[in-house]
């Protein structure tokens, strides 16, 4: 079975009606996006950016998968499907995904402000200001923000590098290191793009789909297995 790998972005998630900072047009609560998503900011002020994830995990309740997430775990009965999301929600494995990579951390999950590797599930959408974990130490999103390493980054490479196909879908690929992903791909790799409009790819063999995730993901479905 061939290794179809996907590298997801945002355009992904806001069919489902997940608001990206493209549609906060950079600005929360008049607050630039910077001011609630670096390590900076959540030293500075706590309470506003764990406000801004409490928000985003509330409404993430509501949302749920929509055609292009369904269609990908689809097309795990053809190929062996592995999904690399910019996303921090969990609506590729709500559709159904098995093998899902998170570059970006996971919004219902939070972690030790002092040891990244104690991960835990949060109860619910709040976290609560001043929450500790089980080892006494405080609380944070369990978030990648800018500024930070990505931790997921050589596994990512890893799983780029072995694909068959890869395909890119709601990410216009400006986001570093992410982006270079492509990059990874085997020679002859067919590289397959899903996105309203073209990212700035100049390598050759690039297939696009000018189209949103739903709408492009059952044209590229048709082009992979013919229905």
């Amino acid at each position: 079975m061939k290794k179809l790998v996907v590298l997801s972005g945002a355009g992904m998630s806001q069919e489902s009606g997940l608001r990206t900072f493209r549609d906060m047009g950079g600005l929360w609560e008049e607050y630039d996006v910077s001011e609630v998503a670096t390590p900076e900011a959540w030293e500075r002020n706590p309470e506003l950016v764990n406000r801004f994830y409490n928000e985003r995990r509330r409404q993430l309740q509501d949302c749920e998968p929509n055609q292009g997430h369904r269609l990908l775990a689809e097309l795990e009965h053809d190929f062996d499907v592995h999904i690399i999301t910019q996303n921090v929600d969990d609506l590729h494995e709500r559709a159904g995904s098995s093998k899902v990579l998170h570059l970006h951390g996971e919004l219902k999950k939070v972690r030790s402000s002092v040891d990244p590797n104690l991960i835990l599930e949060l109860d619910g959408w709040e976290l609560k200001l001043g929450q500790k974990c089980p080892k006494g130490s405080l609380l944070r999103p369990h978030i990648v923000w800018f500024g930070e390493a990505v931790p997921a980054m050589d596994q990512a490479i890893d799983i780029a590098s072995q694909a068959d196909l890869f395909l890119v879908i709601g990410t216009s690929l400006n986001v570093y290191p992410a982006a270079g992903l492509v990059h990874y791909t085997p020679s002859a790799c067919p590289l397959y793009v899903v996105d309203p409009e073209r990212p700035p790819i100049s390598m050759k063999g690039v297939t696009f789909i000018e189209e949103k995730a739903g709408a492009g993901m059952v044209k590229l479905k048709k082009l992979l297995v013919g229905q």
